[in-house]
């Protein structure tokens, strides 16, 4: 087991260097010029060439690429133009909120994604497999952001029973009650295509295992349906599951970037758009390469815990 983890540690090595370039060069194909957005109507061809030197924008690609990852490496993520702070306090400050919005929406998706998938492939067919099929594939086709609207328009605007944005209510509040009712409606938008997902391909894996062999001889010996589904069937499904709840942590990440827009919530995808309006290049870097790398981190604990529960893995 120590060297199978060895191993994909060493793995991700690569990768999160793959990452570094992939992020750096995004980032120069950007039309415009920094150093012009951050002067703004102070940029005079003379201020330009200043701040780009000072920046280290006049140097040629491949060596602001290795400074950039110098740093990196070093825990340095540069200052933020906007904000005039550094990069790395300003995403850990907001990325705690996204922790809390991604965690809440993939323990959401994972639950009802999981319980929909046992009960259709236990139900094969009949009315009840129908029925959360039909509603699973309308969660998949709606957009997120779309939904997102709905949920403020119908609980926020018209019922008014839960708040349509922020983290916390601007007057008063603060508390764990307060911080619930603002999760709501933000954390159900973020989770409905995952669950979706991981309801469809748990519904194929409990199906496969339901026919193999060692569940009817469960059955022929009388153990009860139940333990039969919970007790068998999902506990050799669960090593299919798992990479793909991975796989949806990753997308609940992603997908943050727009549920926070929509919906205000102070958290890193929020701050990428502000950041991406205002040209401030390192915050963008530095926001994405934090989430990009937790998606990476989500994987690989995904990889480690289906090796666990699989042996056969490792080899």
């Amino acid at each position: 087991m120590q060297a199978y983890v060895l191993r994909r540690l060493l793995a991700v090595v690569p990768v999160l260097l793959g990452l570094t370039v992939i992020v750096f060069l995004i980032m120069t194909l950007i039309p415009g010029d920094p150093a012009t957005a951050i002067l703004g109507s102070y940029a005079t061809p003379e201020n330009v060439d200043r701040l780009n030197k000072q920046l280290g924008l006049d140097k040629p690609l491949v060596q602001q690429y290795f400074i950039w990852l110098g740093n990196l490496l070093q825990g340095d993520f540069g200052r933020s133009y906007s904000l005039n702070r550094p990069v790395l306090d300003e995403v850990m400050e907001r990325f705690s909120a996204t922790l809390i919005l991604a965690g809440t929406s993939l323990l959401l998706c994972t639950l009802w994604g999981v319980l929909i998938g046992i009960w259709t492939a236990a139900r094969q067919y009949g009315w009840v497999d129908k029925i959360l099929t039909l509603v699973v594939l309308v969660g998949l086709s709606v957009p997120s952001f779309w939904l997102g609207l709905l949920l403020i328009l119908a609980f926020a605007v018209q019922l008014r029973w839960l708040p349509a944005s922020g983290m916390f209510a601007v007057y008063g509040g603060g508390d764990l009650a307060d911080l619930l009712k603002h999760l709501v409606l933000p954390a159900v938008t973020l989770s409905v295509v995952a669950t979706g997902v991981i309801a469809r391909l748990t519904r194929s894996a409990m199906l496969e295992v339901l026919r193999q062999d060692f569940i009817r001889t469960a059955r022929a010996k009388g153990v009860s349906e139940l333990k039969v589904l919970y007790g068998h069937a999902f506990k050799a499904a669960l090593v299919t599951i798992i990479p793909v709840i991975g796989v949806q942590a990753g997308f609940v990440l992603g997908g943050a970037v727009y549920i926070e827009t929509v919906f205000q919530w102070p958290g890193v995808g929020r701050m990428l758009v502000q950041a991406i309006s205002q040209r401030d290049i390192l915050l963008v870097q530095g926001g994405v390469i934090v989430v990009a790398a937790s998606y990476v981190l989500f994987n690989l604990l995904a990889d480690l815990a289906q090796s666990w529960l699989d042996p056969r893995i490792k080899t």
